[in-house]
């Protein structure tokens, strides 16, 4: 079989029930052409991963990315596309919620070399959401119009999953992208250096095949968090920003159990400050690891020697954020600019220490498992 022309891009996370369906589809609608299906699996915990891996040990147009110890959509697909040598890359769901008849379309538009990238898109005459209720309906319009602002080219859908792009659009961008959330073209589009030529085709969106739907409150925190980063990530990395919110907000939880303990229930101020400060602690650990680095979530065993380590990295910090204030208002500096500089210092050290030894980010031969 020679090399394959055109990559399709699946993110999966517990999809089995769909797998064998979405690929007898997709066979049906490409035929002969040159094409390749790249599953790339976070570790789904009903099998996911082995059933690919069983099915492509007699198909070769199937391949599976086995991820370890991290999830997110967007980053699968990065790793997806730039696993492949292929001319064109397609990204969408395993879910059959995309039309997977759409495919020869956007194939058929690349190669005419007038586009640089394809959309299936929901919001131009003859596509549609489906059975979307009006709530799911406004919350989409709204997230998308938000969406148009950041990007440089007209798109009706820049929240579409289900799209096709040329490899020299993923090489241009890719070293740009956030790889945070689910809306990769949206990640694209923000992150192209130039206005790409897209063009967008119709298509109705359908009911899930099989399976449960990921929506939850999660997935409009990480689009929170990929607008962020779209809009201050040139200046400072999201995941400083978020680690400096939480601190901010745990100085908030310090002062209230300090003063909870301290007025209210009358208790010593040695009682009360150690109090408040490893209530803090616990605090600033847990909801980082929720949110700042929920990518490498730290489970089970970690989690202790994850508190351990960032109790040590951020007490070395208070240690040299008190030393480093003193010596700057002994020289002279005002008090408030000491302080200022003081909290700078502990919370760059905080930061960087404990990226590398707390939530240390694995390398990219541990993540994946190539089939």
């Amino acid at each position: 079989m020679q090399p394959a022309d055109l990559t399709i891009v699946i993110p999966t996370y517990n999809e089995k029930a769909n797998i064998e369906e979405l690929i007898a589809r997709i066979s049906r609608t490409l035929g002969d052409n040159r094409w390749e299906v790249v599953f790339v699996d976070d570790e789904s915990p009903d099998g996911t991963a082995d059933l690919i891996f069983s099915l492509a040990a007699a198909n070769p147009r199937i391949r599976c990315v086995r991820r370890v110890g991290r999830r997110g959509l967007s980053s699968a697909c990065i790793e997806g596309m730039a696993s492949s040598s292929a001319r064109y890359f397609a990204v969408m769901d395993a879910d059959l919620q995309h039309d997977e008849t759409l495919l020869p379309a956007m194939y058929a538009e690349l190669c005419t070399g007038n586009h640089d990238l394809v959309i299936g898109s929901r919001y131009i005459a003859a596509g549609g959401t489906g059975d979307w209720n009006r709530k799911r309906l406004l919350i989409s319009r709204f997230a998308t119009i938000c969406a148009q602002r950041l990007i440089k080219c007209n798109v009706t859908d820049p929240m579409s999953g289900f799209f096709m792009l040329r490899r020299e659009v993923f090489n241009s961008t890719v070293h740009g992208l956030s790889g945070l959330g689910f809306k990769i073209l949206l990640d694209i589009l923000a992150t192209s250096p130039t206005p790409l030529r897209v063009l967008e085709l119709p298509y109705q969106f359908r009911d899930r095949h099989a399976g449960e739907s990921k929506l939850d409150s999660t997935v409009a925190l990480e689009y929170g968090f990929l607008l962020a980063d779209k809009m201050f990530g040139r200046f400072l990395p999201i995941s400083f920003i978020l680690f400096g919110m939480i601190g901010a907000s745990g100085v908030l939880m310090h002062f209230a159990v300090l003063t909870i303990l301290l007025k209210i229930f009358g208790e010593s101020f040695v009682l009360s400050q150690s109090t408040a400060t490893a209530v803090a602690m616990v605090y600033n650990f847990f909801l980082n690891n929720i949110i700042t680095y929920r990518d490498r979530k730290l489970k089970g065993s970690r989690i202790l020697v994850g508190f351990v380590l960032f109790t040590v990295v951020c007490s070395i910090g208070a240690i040299t954020n008190v030393n480093v204030a003193n010596y700057l208002f002994k020289l002279g500096t005002p008090w408030w600019m000491s302080a200022a500089i003081g909290i700078v210092i502990v919370s760059v050290w905080n930061y960087a220490v404990t990226a590398q030894f707390v939530w240390r980010s694995k390398t990219p031969a541990k993540l994946a498992a190539k089939n």
